[in-house]
């Protein structure tokens, strides 16, 4: 088996990087933003953020006729700066944050799986780090 492609988005938050990463890591706020699309939704998640910590998020349809746990493994956790963990499925994430200024920039590489074309993927991925960005740039006000 050939190694998953490894796909890298990112945006630059108008936010502090304390209030980014608590957007990011707290349960409260990944429900508010963790879904790629107006038709889907994050209604629960689960989140022991440490190094052998593990995070569940319930993702599902809007209209509730579909859904799925995304759930894994931290492999990696330094406060402020990264964040690294094992999907279930056996795939690798990194998420790096860098303070720019008063802004964070945010660059998350995953490995791509093999259903779903690596556009739809990088697409998808980079529309869930585009809500991240409104909330926290929201919640930093």
């Amino acid at each position: 088996m050939e190694p998953n492609e490894k796909v890298t988005v990112e945006v630059l938050v108008n936010a502090p990087l304390e209030k980014a990463w608590k957007v990011w890591t707290e349960p409260e706020f990944i429900t508010k933003w963790n879904f790629a699309s107006d038709d889907w939704k994050c209604p629960t998640a689960e989140n022991d953020l440490q190094t052998g910590g593990r995070f569940s998020y319930l993702m599902k349809a809007s209209d509730d006729s579909v859904g799925f746990d995304f759930s894994g493994e931290y492999t990696r956790v330094e406060q402020l700066k990264v964040i690294e963990y094992r999907i279930d499925d056996g795939r690798m994430v990194n998420i790096v944050f860098t303070e720019e200024s008063d802004k964070t920039r945010v660059t998350e590489t995953f490995e791509a799986e093999n259903m779903h074309p690596v556009v739809l993927q990088r697409n998808g991925w980079q529309a869930i780090l585009n809500n991240f960005k409104k909330l926290a740039e929201e919640a930093a006000k």
